[in-house]
Protein backbone atom coordinates (compact mmCIF):
# COMPACT_ATOMS: atom_id res chain seq x y z
CA UNK A 1 0.00 0.00 0.00
CA UNK A 2 1.45 3.42 -0.96
CA UNK A 3 1.22 6.09 1.59
CA UNK A 4 1.65 9.66 1.38
CA UNK A 5 4.37 11.05 4.41
CA UNK A 6 1.85 14.31 4.28
CA UNK A 7 -1.01 12.06 5.44
CA UNK A 8 1.10 10.81 7.79
CA UNK A 9 1.87 14.16 8.94
CA UNK A 10 -1.78 16.05 8.55
CA UNK A 11 -2.76 12.76 11.09
CA UNK A 12 -0.48 13.59 13.15
CA UNK A 13 -1.34 17.26 13.58
CA UNK A 14 -4.49 15.88 13.92
CA UNK A 15 -4.28 13.66 16.70
CA UNK A 16 -2.80 17.12 18.32
CA UNK A 17 -5.39 18.99 17.58
CA UNK A 18 -7.94 16.39 18.99
CA UNK A 19 -6.27 16.22 22.28
CA UNK A 20 -7.83 19.87 23.23
CA UNK A 21 -11.31 17.46 22.53
CA UNK A 22 -13.51 15.82 25.45
CA UNK A 23 -12.12 12.42 25.39
CA UNK A 24 -14.54 9.43 25.14
CA UNK A 25 -14.37 6.58 27.46
CA UNK A 26 -10.18 5.98 27.51
CA UNK A 27 -8.74 2.32 25.69
CA UNK A 28 -8.37 0.22 28.38
CA UNK A 29 -8.12 -3.30 28.14
CA UNK A 30 -6.74 -5.63 30.40
CA UNK A 31 -3.56 -7.47 29.13
CA UNK A 32 -5.02 -11.46 28.82
CA UNK A 33 -3.22 -13.45 26.73
CA UNK A 34 -2.44 -17.28 25.60
CA UNK A 35 1.31 -16.27 25.84
CA UNK A 36 3.43 -18.26 28.29
CA UNK A 37 5.43 -14.87 29.08
CA UNK A 38 4.76 -12.74 32.02
CA UNK A 39 3.16 -9.61 31.06
CA UNK A 40 5.99 -7.35 31.81
CA UNK A 41 7.98 -8.80 29.20
CA UNK A 42 5.31 -8.72 26.37
CA UNK A 43 7.03 -6.23 24.67
CA UNK A 44 10.77 -7.59 24.87
CA UNK A 45 10.59 -9.17 21.23
CA UNK A 46 11.06 -5.71 20.24
CA UNK A 47 14.71 -5.31 21.68
CA UNK A 48 17.60 -4.81 19.68
CA UNK A 49 18.79 -2.91 16.36
CA UNK A 50 16.41 -2.99 13.68
CA UNK A 51 16.76 -1.78 9.59
CA UNK A 52 13.32 -0.89 8.75
CA UNK A 53 11.64 -0.41 5.50
CA UNK A 54 8.55 0.79 4.11
CA UNK A 55 7.32 1.58 0.51
CA UNK A 56 6.78 5.20 -0.33
CA UNK A 57 4.07 6.74 -1.86
CA UNK A 58 6.36 7.53 -5.02
CA UNK A 59 7.14 3.22 -5.42
CA UNK A 60 10.44 3.94 -3.52
CA UNK A 61 11.75 2.58 -0.47
CA UNK A 62 12.16 4.48 2.50
CA UNK A 63 15.09 3.35 5.14
CA UNK A 64 15.53 4.09 8.34
CA UNK A 65 16.80 2.73 12.12
CA UNK A 66 15.28 1.81 15.23
CA UNK A 67 17.45 1.07 18.20
CA UNK A 68 15.29 -0.38 21.62
CA UNK A 69 16.90 -1.11 24.90
CA UNK A 70 15.59 -1.43 28.16
CA UNK A 71 16.39 0.59 30.72
CA UNK A 72 16.20 2.38 34.36
CA UNK A 73 16.82 -1.11 35.99
CA UNK A 74 15.46 -3.10 32.79
CA UNK A 75 11.73 -1.91 33.49
CA UNK A 76 11.64 0.73 31.13
CA UNK A 77 12.06 -0.16 26.79
CA UNK A 78 13.47 3.09 25.13
CA UNK A 79 13.23 3.39 21.60
CA UNK A 80 14.97 5.64 19.32
CA UNK A 81 13.67 5.49 15.59
CA UNK A 82 15.81 7.82 12.72
CA UNK A 83 14.34 8.53 9.50
CA UNK A 84 18.25 7.98 6.86
CA UNK A 85 16.65 7.89 3.11
CA UNK A 86 13.40 8.74 1.36
CA UNK A 87 10.33 11.50 1.89
CA UNK A 88 10.78 11.42 5.68
CA UNK A 89 14.55 11.76 5.39
CA UNK A 90 15.70 13.43 8.75
CA UNK A 91 12.43 12.46 10.93
CA UNK A 92 13.35 11.13 14.60
CA UNK A 93 11.14 10.18 17.19
CA UNK A 94 11.79 8.23 20.95
CA UNK A 95 9.24 6.70 23.47
CA UNK A 96 9.70 4.45 26.58
CA UNK A 97 7.08 1.97 27.44
CA UNK A 98 6.35 0.79 30.98
CA UNK A 99 4.25 -2.38 32.32
CA UNK A 100 2.90 -1.02 35.83
CA UNK A 101 1.88 -4.36 37.48
CA UNK A 102 -0.22 -2.76 39.88
CA UNK A 103 -2.61 -2.20 37.11
CA UNK A 104 -1.65 -4.36 34.94
CA UNK A 105 -1.40 -1.95 31.84
CA UNK A 106 1.30 -0.92 29.17
CA UNK A 107 1.67 2.45 28.49
CA UNK A 108 4.08 4.13 26.08
CA UNK A 109 4.64 7.95 25.33
CA UNK A 110 6.27 8.88 21.66
CA UNK A 111 7.43 12.28 21.08
CA UNK A 112 8.98 13.33 17.41
CA UNK A 113 11.36 16.05 16.22
CA UNK A 114 8.52 17.46 13.89
CA UNK A 115 6.14 18.46 17.53
CA UNK A 116 4.44 15.03 17.44
CA UNK A 117 3.57 13.65 21.02
CA UNK A 118 1.12 10.43 21.58
CA UNK A 119 0.36 8.84 24.41
CA UNK A 120 -0.44 5.14 24.10
CA UNK A 121 -2.05 2.13 26.66
CA UNK A 122 -0.79 -1.68 25.23
CA UNK A 123 -1.82 -4.61 24.81
CA UNK A 124 -2.44 -8.37 23.18
CA UNK A 125 -4.16 -9.86 20.47
CA UNK A 126 -3.40 -12.88 20.31
CA UNK A 127 0.14 -12.78 18.98
CA UNK A 128 -0.48 -9.30 18.01
CA UNK A 129 0.85 -6.41 20.37
CA UNK A 130 -0.49 -3.03 20.07
CA UNK A 131 -0.31 0.24 21.42
CA UNK A 132 -3.55 1.94 21.09
CA UNK A 133 -4.49 6.15 21.91
CA UNK A 134 -7.47 7.38 23.38
CA UNK A 135 -11.03 7.45 21.84
CA UNK A 136 -11.54 11.08 21.25
CA UNK A 137 -14.40 12.69 19.84
CA UNK A 138 -13.52 15.06 16.82
CA UNK A 139 -16.93 15.93 15.19
CA UNK A 140 -20.09 14.68 14.85
CA UNK A 141 -20.27 10.91 14.52
CA UNK A 142 -16.64 11.08 14.66
CA UNK A 143 -14.40 9.02 17.08
CA UNK A 144 -10.83 9.24 16.33
CA UNK A 145 -7.94 6.61 17.56
CA UNK A 146 -4.85 5.13 15.84
CA UNK A 147 -2.10 2.57 16.76
CA UNK A 148 0.19 0.38 16.43
CA UNK A 149 0.25 -3.36 15.49
CA UNK A 150 3.29 -5.29 16.18
CA UNK A 151 3.02 -8.66 14.14
CA UNK A 152 4.52 -11.69 12.32
CA UNK A 153 6.92 -11.64 14.86
CA UNK A 154 10.47 -13.66 14.65
CA UNK A 155 13.56 -13.84 16.28
CA UNK A 156 14.88 -11.48 13.30
CA UNK A 157 11.74 -9.84 12.04
CA UNK A 158 8.42 -8.30 12.65
CA UNK A 159 6.53 -6.23 10.78
CA UNK A 160 4.63 -3.06 12.75
CA UNK A 161 1.12 -1.16 11.11
CA UNK A 162 0.26 2.53 11.96
CA UNK A 163 -3.40 2.35 11.63
CA UNK A 164 -6.59 5.24 12.00
CA UNK A 165 -9.83 4.34 12.66
CA UNK A 166 -13.01 7.02 12.82
CA UNK A 167 -15.57 5.22 14.41
CA UNK A 168 -13.97 4.34 17.70
CA UNK A 169 -12.08 1.21 16.45
CA UNK A 170 -14.93 -0.69 14.75
CA UNK A 171 -12.59 -0.71 11.49
CA UNK A 172 -8.94 0.18 11.14
CA UNK A 173 -7.11 1.99 7.81
CA UNK A 174 -3.59 1.03 7.55
CA UNK A 175 -1.65 4.64 6.79
CA UNK A 176 2.10 2.98 7.08
CA UNK A 177 3.34 -0.90 7.23
CA UNK A 178 7.50 -1.28 8.44
CA UNK A 179 9.09 -4.00 7.78
CA UNK A 180 11.89 -4.72 10.86
CA UNK A 181 14.88 -6.62 10.20
CA UNK A 182 17.34 -7.20 13.14
CA UNK A 183 20.76 -5.92 12.54
CA UNK A 184 22.12 -7.44 16.25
Amino acid sequence: MKVLPLYILSLLLLTSACQKQEAQEPFEESLTSELEIEPEAYFDFWLGGWEVTWEEANGDTGRGTNFIEKTLDGKVIQENFRVNHGQMEGFMGTSISVYNPRTNTWKQAWADNQGGYFDFTGKVDGTKRIFQTEIREIGEDTLFTQRMVFYDITNDSLKWDWESSVDGGKSWNLNWRINYKKVD
